[in-house]
Formats: structure tokens, C-alpha cells, sequence
């Protein structure tokens, strides 16, 4: 489920933008690029005829797809593909509908199509922890003079600068900034292995299908077959906590910083309270903290899902669609909280 349609819970809690990046519509443009890609490159190699491959990629281009049969489809065969492919094989028509899906099984289609959806994810990601960063230098140059007293286990330390703690915020915003031509390289992969990792239909001929899909469709080509290796999977949901516990780290510490009585922060705007309209709660604050703790329990589950029985596994790839979705759009909301937040900030020292 996407929270950014949670409702009146969106607004909060939710990323439309990504949401979209992620959605059906998003999903069933990838599964035909790869459909598209896949069968260029087999024409390329002399595995489908190049007539079969004009002829897939102009179903590819002009198919609407029967919504409510695939969502039938998906509940019988558990995974959407079976039926996208059917309905894509009925658009092409003799004498070329054999050539659909040549040597490819779902989860090709799927994880290709994942990392085509996350591409543009991840770039937008980027540029989110690109302003965090620039927004917490532009703190340290306002503010970063400013006294504060340094606390320890929440009670009074030495006193520090407001400088020592906005640094101490902004240092893991740069290294997840740095670490993303990793995730990149590792995430925006071509799948295609067949049924069974063997990619055996396509014989001494893989390596360059492979090659010309990977090509067309930006994506690297991995040295291992990825249907049941999923550390890539897990290590992109630890950097997503990553990110939400950094800003979570953010938001608790100015939710402490703006209490009564302690009053080291300034915010512009606060939530009211239906019962006591003289308070401004540091909502966003919260919310960035509940952010991080739910990124934190649903990487536990990223780590089940790494458990995959024999070749491939159903229960397993499941689990990574319910959650990894979730992670992503938790953090891109937490990105978007984070930036308001700082913005708002009107001044930091040592009691208002």
C-alpha cells in the first residue's frame, strides 16, 4: 500500500511524487520497455526475426492494457506478467506472438522493470539530500557562533556551538549523498536469467542479448544471476534507513531544542492541539521520528525477504514488494519534512 494514499494521512506521511514513480502505471511502462528491449535485442542476434521485433514493439507502444484481468491474473498466478504477456501476445498477432517473451520469465520482467522505475527515484532522492545539505550549511551560517549548551544522556554537558550540532547532523547527509553512485551501480541492473538463473533458451547468444538489452535500456549487466541473490535489495533498504535515521536524529533533537523550558530553537508555523491553543507543536519534527523508527522495523523484513528457497522463490519476492515501496516513499517523505523543517527555523541559541 502506498502512504501517499493513506487518506487524510497523505499529506503527512506520504510522497506523491514518488508514489508515482512507483505506481501501476509506472510498472506496466517498464515490463513493456523490457518486452520492447528484449525483443530488439534477440532480433539483433537472430533469435526472433527483426519483423517480430517491429511488430512487438509497436504492440508494446499502442497496448492498453485490461486492467481488471490483470488484477484477476495476479491473484491466480500470483504475479502480474503471465497475463501482461497473453494480452501482449494477442496485440502482436500471427505470425509473430510466439515471439513474445522469448526465453524471459516474470521475474526478469519485474526486477528489470524495478530498476527502471527506481532510475528517476533515485535522482530525486539525490537532489532532496542535495537541499538538506545545502540548507544545513546555510544554518551553520547563520547560526553556527551561536551558544548552546552541550547535552549528554539529556542532561546538561559543556557548552558547544550550534555549529558542533548542526555539523553532527549534516556529516551522514554527505556520506549517504556520497555513497549513491554505489546504490546506482548496484540497483539499475538488467535481470535475465530465465526460469531457472540458466538463461538457457538463449545458448551461446546471452551475453550479447544481454549486452544490447542493458544498452537500450541503461542498465548495467551484473556478474551474477539476481533471482535469488538479493543483497542488493537489502543494502538499498539499509540506505533508505539510513537516510530516515539521519533526519530522524534531525527531528528529535529539535523536537528536545523547542520543549518549554529549554527554548534553543525557533520555529516558524507548529501544530495546534484541539485542546490547548496556546501550543505550536514541532510536528514535522515528530513525524520525521516516526519516519525513521518505521524504516527501521520494516528493514527487518527486507532481510527475511533475503531468504529465498532453491532458485527462485514466490514468498520471498513478495515480501520485497510490500515493503521496499514503502521504505522508498517513507524516505522521500521524510526528505521533503526534512527540508520544510529546517527552512523554518528562525533562530538557535541558548534560551530564546
Amino acid at each position: 500500500m502506498s502512504l501517499a494514499s493513506a487518506s487524510f494521512l497523505a499529506s503527512l506521511l506520504g510522497d506523491r511524487e514518488i508514489s508515482t514513480m512507483l505506481g501501476t502505471e509506472a510498472g506496466i511502462a517498464a515490463m513493456l520497455r523490457f518486452e520492447t528491449a528484449l525483443a530488439r535485442s534477440e532480433a539483433s542476434v537472430g533469435l526472433v526475426s527483426a519483423d517480430a521485433a517491429s511488430a512487438i514493439a509497436a504492440a508494446c507502444r499502442d497496448l492498453v492494457p485490461d486492467m481488471p484481468k490483470l488484477r484477476e491474473s495476479t491473484l491466480r498466478d500470483g504475479v502480474v506478467v503471465p497475463e501482461l504477456v497473453r494480452q501482449l501476445r494477442l496485440k502482436v498477432g500471427e505470425p509473430h506472438d510466439a515471439a513474445v517473451h522469448f526465453g524471459a520469465t516474470s521475474q526478469d520482467v519485474i526486477d528489470t522493470a524495478l530498476a527502471l522505475k527506481l532510475a528517476p527515484v533515485l535522482d530525486l532522492i539525490e537532489s532532496r539530500l542535495m537541499k538538506l545539505l545545502a540548507d544545513l550549511d546555510a544554518l551553520v551560517g547563520r547560526f553556527g557562533d551561536a551558544p548552546l549548551m552541550g547535552r549528554t544522556r539529556m542532561q546538561a554537558a559543556v557548552p558547544i556551538t550550534a555549529g558542533h550540532r548542526l555539523r553532527t547532523w549534516r556529516s551522514p547527509i554527505q556520506r549517504l549523498i556520497a555513497d549513491l553512485p554505489r546504490q546506482r551501480d548496484a540497483l539499475l541492473i538488467l535481470t535475465l536469467a530465465g526460469a531457472a538463473g540458466t538463461a538457457e533458451k538463449f545458448g551461446d547468444k546471452i551475453t550479447a542479448v544481454r549486452s544490447a538489452m542493458a544498452t537500450e535500456l541503461g542498465l548495467g549487466v551484473p556478474d551474477y544471476v539476481p533471482h535469488s541473490d538479493r543483497g542488493r535489495m537489502v543494502d538499498f533498504a539499509s540506505f533508505l534507513s539510513l537516510v530516515t535515521g539521519a533526519l530522524g536524529k534531525i527531528g528529535q533533537d529539535i523536537a528536545l531544542m523547542a520543549q518549554t523550558g529549554i527554548d534553543e530553537i525557533a520555529l516558524s508555523g507548529g501544530g495546534g492541539s484541539s485542546a490547548m491553543p496556546h501550543k505550536k507543536n514541532p510536528v514535522a519534527a515528530e513525524v520525521l521520528v516516526t519516519l525513521a523508527r518505521y524504516n527501521a522495523t520494516l528493514l527487518s523484513g527486507m532481510h527475511q525477504a533475503l531468504i529465498h528457497e532453491q532458485e527462485r522463490s514466490g514468498a520471498a519476492w513478495t515480501l520485497e514488494w510490500i515493503i521496499l515501496p514503502q521504505m522508498v516513499e517513507a524516505t522521500g517523505c521524510a526528505l521533503s519534512h526534512g527540508t520544510a523543517l529546517l527552512s523554518s527555523v528562525e533562530s538557535i541559541s541558548n534560551r530564546q
